[in-house]
């Protein structure tokens, strides 16, 4: 059975505190698993979220801050403890390759797992297949960082009552799904385009173009709001976005669930940010973020 859901193993900014870990989300994407940004103390968030190493295929790093990369020492360790059957793609900004370097070797052990290395260097395409196009886009943060955007590719759905009027039925529905065609009958008269869902991941950036491209018309969006709206000019001093800019990128995008995360520890009630997205005009779904939440992405349309 397919699943698609984020699961949130961390929700803090720059500090782990009481109530949140570092930073880390798994999304699970039917048979696949996207590890993204584990901070210090994955590892272990991944055992109180029920999550395996073996539930990994890739690891996408947005930039090499310690919240979001401190922890791939650990899971890379556990990867190869676990002795994960599959291989493992490791995404990261091409200018920190010596910082993951460092983190995975961090220490001595037996590797037994391919993990292999396709750093990011530019906006574009990092990898493509039947099941999804997983793309970056360079974001504004005073070291370098990429967002990632997950798209499913169109499908179509199937009119009963079309193939009914052209006494299409059994085998021959397949058929005419594989083949695109059955007779004097194109599929295209028998059935109408089903967007691919899509999936964007936005972390420490001030509002740039790449903001907006990954979250063009995602069916959820992940996305820091580190700051409320009164701290502005410290958002954008440091490179980072408030819960209402935030709620104003989902709006203008035409996202459909809207995630906040990535908190600063001077918040304690996470109810204000979820007003000042509001604030904004972002009117579909919202979520406050908080770890080990399991967040399932909107059915399609």
């Amino acid at each position: 059975m397919s699943v698609r859901e984020l699961v949130v193993l961390g929700t803090a900014s720059q500090v782990p505190t009481r109530h949140r870990n570092h930073n880390g989300y798994l999304l699970r994407w039917d048979g696949e698993g996207l590890l993204f940004d584990p901070g210090e103390g994955t590892q272990r968030q991944m055992l109180r979220a029920g999550v395996a190493a073996h539930d990994l295929h890739r690891i996408c790093v947005t930039h090499f801050h310690g919240d979001h990369s401190l922890g791939l020492a650990g899971v890379i360790q556990r990867i190869n403890l676990d002795r994960v059957p599959h291989e493992i793609t490791a995404h990261y900004p091409r200018s920190g390759r010596h910082f993951f370097e460092r983190l995975r070797y961090a220490t001595a052990y037996r590797e037994t797992v391919q993990l292999t290395e396709a750093p990011v260097a530019a906006d574009g395409v990092l990898a493509a297949s039947k099941a999804y196009t997983l793309e970056a886009r360079k974001l504004a943060h005073p070291v370098e960082s990429y967002g990632y955007r997950l798209v499913e590719p169109d499908g179509r759905r199937m009119l009963p009552e079309r193939l009914a009027s052209y006494g299409i039925k059994g085998p021959d529905v397949g058929r005419i799904q594989r083949e695109g065609v059955l007779g004097d009958v194109a599929l295209e008269e028998v059935s109408v385009v089903r967007r691919g869902q899509r999936f964007a991941f936005v972390m420490d950036t001030r509002l740039c173009e790449g903001v907006y491209a990954l979250a063009e018309k995602a069916d959820m969006l992940v996305i820091e709001s580190t700051f409320l709206d009164a701290e502005i000019e410290l958002a954008v001093e440091y490179g980072h976005l408030t819960a209402g800019q935030a709620g104003g990128v989902a709006r203008d995008a035409g996202v459909r669930h809207l995630v906040l995360t990535h908190f600063s520890q001077r918040y304690s009630e996470p109810d204000e940010f979820e007003r000042e997205a509001r604030a904004a005009g972002f009117e579909g779904e919202l979520t406050v973020a908080h770890d080990l939440l399991r967040v399932p992405l909107p059915k399609r349309r």
